[in-house]
């Protein structure tokens, strides 16, 4: 199967784990590939479609991408748990300097308002990493169930 094929046509996909979850999120771009991150995470919480009804910005810095995609991630368990925002379509932007800055407009609903099925208490860095295979961005993570 051509792998060019294979990024295109999905966005993220799920490995087996033993207690937890693996996943890999593709994008043409970094920014794409952060986006299905944050995408899957909350497609393993809830498995269907969220409203958007608030809209958030958010910051979060990290030393190099695997770290930023940690604290991207972590912001919105963060959210969660003290606003209880659920996520539902998020716009990414990465600068590279000294550190990676990440900024995102953020879309979602009150988590109230749906039956999450799945609690994630953690992302881990467990078998993380961020790089680009040919002309697409793959982040691989594990979050904490």
């Amino acid at each position: 199967m051509n792998i060019k094929k294979i990024y295109s046509s999905m966005k993220y996909k799920y490995f087996e784990h033993t207690a937890d979850i693996k996943f890999q999120a593709f994008g043409k771009t970094l920014e794409e590939a952060f986006e299905n991150s944050a995408l899957a995470m909350f497609n393993a919480m809830y498995g269907r479609n969220i409203k958007e009804k608030i809209k958030k910005n958010i910051k979060v810095s990290g030393t190099d991408l695997e770290n930023l995609l940690y604290n991207f991630l972590e912001e919105f368990l963060f959210l969660m748990d003290s606003e209880g925002f659920f996520m539902s379509s998020c716009k990414v932007k990465i600068k590279e300097g000294k550190k990676y800055e990440l900024e995102a407009e953020v879309k979602g609903d009150e988590a109230k308002n749906y039956p999450i099925s799945l609690d994630v208490k953690a992302v881990t860095y467990n078998s993380m990493f961020v790089k680009k295979e040919k002309n697409n961005w793959i982040c691989q993570v594990v979050i904490d169930v």
